[in-house]
């Protein structure tokens, strides 16, 4: 199974980026050995339209374009579910043990992700009731999928 995540604007150099490439880096080197078969990152630039309602329609235009048709989609949603690792480490595994060919990661913009984006998600996952930079959300997530695959490969790293 694929994994992807698809993000509403760039991440400039400097430490979130370099926690992002961290991550990165280490499950690609897991991964694998797992049955995914790859982790790709996919930017897209914030819509420039002048209304937020504008602004989500564009953007999930955008990030619909990349999403495979039998992908199990994944919103990044402050309204979703709050899973503990182990438990997002099973969903990860139920899917690609289910022939899921893709999971696909979206988080959304400054104003969030339209709301066909979330009805079309297979699960809303939020990290807390705070709400978080997408920057920052997106280094959470990708340390989230690292500590998943070390979870299934019974690596150390996750203390439970």
């Amino acid at each position: 199974m694929r994994l992807s995540v698809i993000a509403i604007g760039r991440l400039k150099q400097g430490p979130e980026r370099e926690l992002a490439d961290r991550y990165y880096q280490r499950f690609d080197e897991i991964g694998r050995k797992l049955g995914f078969r790859g982790l790709e990152l996919h930017e897209i630039a914030e819509s420039r339209a002048r209304d937020a309602a504008t602004r989500m329609t564009e953007e999930a235009a955008a990030i619909g374009a990349l999403v495979p048709e039998r992908a199990a989609l994944v919103a990044m949603d402050e309204r979703g579910d709050s899973l503990d690792s182990v438990s997002f480490a099973r969903k990860l595994a139920g899917w690609r043990d289910q022939s899921v060919p893709q999971t696909v990661f979206v988080i959304g913009g400054a104003d969030g992700l339209s709301p066909e984006l979330r009805r079309r998600a297979k699960l809303l996952v939020s990290f807390g009731a705070a709400t978080w930079p997408h920057q920052m959300v997106r280094v959470m997530l990708l340390e989230q999928i690292y500590r998943a695959a070390t979870i299934l490969s019974g690596h150390p790293y996750h203390r439970a």
